[in-house]
């Protein structure tokens, strides 16, 4: 043993450090969160609970508790209990909060209270990384990512999962009614017969309780409700699995992978573009950005809100036609003239513009050619009507998504760019989440826990782009 590292003896005497400021390097985390949290004017804000009552109890400051949380997310410790723990043993913690050990249930209270003054700390470190020059190019990548709730998914309904349901448990009360009967036929023991209406009388009372859980799933807009968070919903991820979950939004910064914005929902991608775009303008006090985003996005009405707001959206389109399916020609085959305001079909005659139609919020012109089509020696391949011909309905403003799609067609890296950049901050953020779900429920509390998450995030990429005394400088030359 004598040529391994030997550790000390237990029973040995020792002078430890007199200050806890010794055991805490120049350049450790704790320091430049210190550093934030100081510089901070929490009343503007919207932090709580400091005015103080003349009596009473005195409480935690919110800079202490917010000190906290910053760590605890930095460090993969997002628990109020772990927390509590942290504050009892760990070092960094005892020198950052000045040997103050709140309790988990004061450590909730404040993420749960706090959720505005906690989001407008992200997004004053959001303005101390643009007053640092780090957003030079105004370039943002949008992607969204399913956040698994705190729902099981066993406690969701839908209609179709709801009327299984209930036709199981019909199923049970035939089968128990029908073994009562032949219960009493045999003249069965007065125990047997007991546990067969017990039983009988359970199937009853979940059926009650599941017709009740229907007339709520008709009754709600979105056709399904979540018993234990009723903001989450069951959504598709990747592999086309369904899960019970919230869709964080995010812009992200292409060159240095910050979060530049975020916003949590609980429906799909599509329709998030224009809102998500203002989002990230508001944080670079820029209106001409470039925004990066996926096919799951592309929706023309949200492509033109987005253009209007000044931005200049790049994303590639999805093929939504069923015509293949069909067995006849698909529409891209059909070319449109801009000189003509024409399409011309495959078989090389003109369709005109006959009609405009006003469809899913949509002003559509509408091309077809009635003689053209009737004498097409290829109309079977074309349209499988026999009285109606070929009809191409055009967007009034298409051309702001042909001249999109031609920019993405000139730089096709672009979609690679994006993947780089926006799948790195979830990558990372699931990664310090660990393989659980949200701690919390409600958009309104999620949202401050996915604050958290990007905020440490956040401050974790600054600090590995300027260290921590470079960044403890910086803030405080940013934040006066």
């Amino acid at each position: 043993m004598s040529k391994f590292i030997s550790g000390e003896d237990r029973n040995q005497s020792t002078l430890f450090p007199e200050s806890l400021e010794d055991y805490v390097s120049e350049d450790n985390t704790v320091r430049v969160i210190d550093v934030f949290i100081e510089e901070l004017n929490l009343a503007e804000l919207g932090f709580k609970g400091l005015t103080l009552k003349s009596t009473g109890r005195p409480k935690y400051h919110p800079a202490t508790l917010l000190k906290l949380y910053l760590y605890g997310y930095l460090n993969r410790i997002q628990s109020s209990r772990r927390l509590e723990t942290e504050c009892q043993r760990n070092i960094e913690l005892m020198w950052l909060l000045g040997k103050l050990a709140p309790d988990f249930k004061t450590i909730a209270d404040f993420r749960k209270d706090n959720g505005g003054g906690i989001k407008n700390v992200c997004k004053t470190f959001v303005e101390v990384c643009r007053r640092l020059n780090m957003f030079e190019k105004p370039v943002v990548a949008i992607d969204g990512s399913k956040f698994k709730a705190s729902n099981n998914k066993g406690n969701n309904f839908t209609p179709s999962k709801v009327k299984f349901h209930i036709d199981r448990v019909e199923k049970n009360i035939e089968r128990y009614l029908e073994l009562l009967d032949e219960a009493d036929k045999e003249q069965a023991n007065v125990t047997k017969i007991k546990a067969t209406k017990d039983r009988l009388a359970d199937f009853r009372s979940q059926l009650k309780k599941l017709h009740e859980i229907k007339e709520q799933v008709e009754a709600h807009p979105d056709k399904q409700i979540s018993t234990t968070d009723p903001d989450s919903r069951l959504m598709k991820t990747q592999g086309f699995t369904r899960v019970v979950s919230y869709n964080v939004q995010s812009a992200v910064d292409t060159k240095h992978h910050l979060i530049v914005a975020h916003d949590v929902t609980n429906v799909p991608d599509r329709g998030q573009l224009a809102s998500m775009t203002k989002l990230a303008q508001e944080a670079l006090r820029k209106k001409d950005i470039r925004v990066l985003a996926d096919k799951g996005y592309f929706s023309q009405p949200d492509i033109k809100d987005t253009i209007d707001l000044g931005a200049e959206p790049i994303m590639p389109k999805t093929d939504t036609s069923s015509s293949e399916k069909k067995g006849i020609f698909n529409r891209s085959l059909f070319k449109y003239d801009a000189n003509k305001d024409i399409y011309l079909c495959p078989a090389g005659n003109e369709l005109q513009n006959r009609m405009q139609v006003f469809e899913q919020g949509k002003y559509l012109d509408v091309y077809f050619n009635h003689i053209a089509c009737r004498d097409c020696k290829i109309r079977s391949q074309c349209t499988n009507s026999k009285k109606d011909p070929r009809r191409i309905r055009r967007w009034v403003h298409e051309v702001l998504t042909e001249e999109m799609l031609q920019k993405l067609k000139n730089q096709p890296e672009l979609m690679l760019h994006r993947k780089q950049t926006v799948e790195h901050p979830f990558g990372t953020i699931k990664l310090w989440m660990g393989a659980t779900h949200l701690l919390t429920r409600g958009l309104k509390s999620v949202g401050t826990e996915i604050s958290l998450h990007v905020l440490a995030y956040n401050f974790r990429r600054m600090i590995t782009i300027m260290g921590v005394n470079g960044l403890s400088k910086a803030i405080r030359v940013a934040l006066p």
